[in-house]
């Protein structure tokens, strides 16, 4: 997705942000097409409904609607969530997938972006003492769900709803956010 797709979708975005409920509706009904499509084209076999994944991925860019940056791209943003739901959705499935991340996309990201994300992510997660480290690395890049990730770390639910608190909020102080 490029070009004047991405202007308009930011376009959206941006006006949904500023309080305007016909630019969210539009967001997320040009939104729904495009995730649409990705999970069409990786759902090959029954068993997992593309819709669940539209859904699924629309809650979640509605939930995380404040995460995107207003200077970046919003289709890498949108398919990155995509991406994670439809992962989500072949793990309760008991199915294993992996998706390589340019795929996702009509054009692909820019290699510039994605390494600056990556090194941004690296640096926030290098800031964390190891153990907060591995707690949200294991919740927030890997996506594991809090029961998953303490029997992985051999931790308590309770010890890392701890760890993943203060990780976040010490990456939000060390980061400017908090």
């Amino acid at each position: 997705m490029e070009g004047k797709g991405e202007t308009d979708l930011a376009g959206l975005l941006n006006a949904a942000l500023r309080g305007d409920e016909h630019a969210y509706a539009e967001f997320l009904r040009r939104a729904a097409g495009l995730v649409r499509r990705f999970a069409q084209r990786r759902i090959t076999h029954g068993g997992i409904d593309p819709e669940d994944v539209v859904q699924e991925t629309l809650l979640a860019v509605h939930l995380k609607r404040h995460t995107w940056r207003t200077d970046a791209p919003v289709g890498p943003w949108l398919f990155a969530i995509a991406r994670f739901k439809l992962i989500d959705a072949f793990r309760k499935a008991g199915r294993s997938i992996e998706i390589v991340m340019e795929d996702g996309f009509d054009a692909p990201a820019p290699e510039p972006e994605e390494s600056a994300s990556e090194r941004e992510i690296g640096r926030a997660l290098a800031s964390l003492p190891p153990r907060e480290r591995e707690v949200v690395s294991a919740i927030s890049v890997d996506g594991l769900e809090i029961g998953d990730a303490a029997r992985a770390l051999n931790m308590t639910e309770v010890a890392v709803r701890v760890a993943l608190h203060r990780g976040l909020a010490r990456i939000a102080r060390n980061f400017g956010q908090g």
